[in-house]
């Protein structure tokens, strides 16, 4: 059992997912169980990464199948068994059309239709959209599916076809620089200057528990963010602290932010 404690380490909506890998935790310890997860986010990946240390005859790894990967799999097992043999048991779902319509198509629009299909999340990895279409991360069990059912995306039709890990192609990552100028690094005033949103008009989604702060969730909008920091609110976007260059002369707060396209 973990102690209370620990818990207090984890915003309560994270306590369900803490209960789960601790059980996966112990189960490789006393049973010398090995469990292989499904898609983990980062903040996932984290607190499982976090658990199996607090165990010396527990160890994991973490592969999303590619080395800059944001969403991985996790193999977790007794400390004696090696792991970087394992088949982590992913494939390539790659989505193509021969019409053209692509260009407007994008990564929530891939996402969406997996969705539709009654796809959990975490049988989804990263999504990649390249010039035709996309090649996203799907575990093996789903891939087969995945592949049989998925037949448009937002109107367009389109093809799939499954390929090993070695044909991935991975997306360009494209940030829209802006500098801030800003009184303060509290997360509410970067956040409403970032998607153009009025002061009032952030505070209803940031207490909702829309927003979160390197994948954790944040409701306090006074939260101050530093340089490094990936930030993103369900429904407008996200967008990374890239670099905190100094104060003007009035005593503001110069501020580089690579915003995702």
């Amino acid at each position: 059992m973990l102690s209370k404690e620990l818990y207090g380490h984890f915003h309560p909506d994270e306590h369900h997912f803490v209960d789960k890998a601790w059980d996966w935790v112990e189960r490789a310890a006393e049973q010398h169980a090995v469990k292989l997860t499904d898609f983990l986010d980062p903040r996932q990946a984290f607190i499982l990464t976090s658990l199996v240390n607090r165990h010396p005859d527990v160890h994991c790894r973490l592969d999303g199948g590619y080395s800059a990967a944001e969403r991985r799999r996790a193999l977790i097992a007794p400390d004696y068994r090696l792991l970087d043999g394992e088949d982590m048991a992913m494939s390539v779902l790659s989505v193509a059309s021969g019409d053209g319509k692509f260009l407007t198509l994008e990564h929530g629009d891939y996402m969406g239709a997996i969705l539709g299909l009654g796809m959990k999340r975490d049988k989804v990895g990263d999504i990649h959209v390249i010039e035709g279409g996309c090649h996203c991360l799907v575990t093996q069990d789903a891939a087969d599916y995945l592949h049989l059912n998925l037949s448009q995306v937002h109107k367009v039709h389109v093809q799939t076809e499954l390929l090993p890990l070695d044909q991935l192609e991975l997306a360009q990552v494209s940030l829209d620089e802006l500098t801030l100028s800003v009184a303060s690094m509290r997360m509410d005033g970067i956040v409403s200057d970032v998607f153009r949103l009025s002061r009032a008009k952030v505070l209803t989604p940031i207490q909702a528990g829309r927003c979160r702060v390197n994948w954790k969730l944040e409701e306090d909008p006074s939260k101050p963010l530093k340089e490094g920091d990936m930030v993103s609110m369900q429904g407008f976007g996200r967008f990374k602290v890239l670099e905190v260059e100094g104060v003007t002369k009035k005593g503001r707060i110069r501020v580089k932010i690579g915003k995702f396209a």
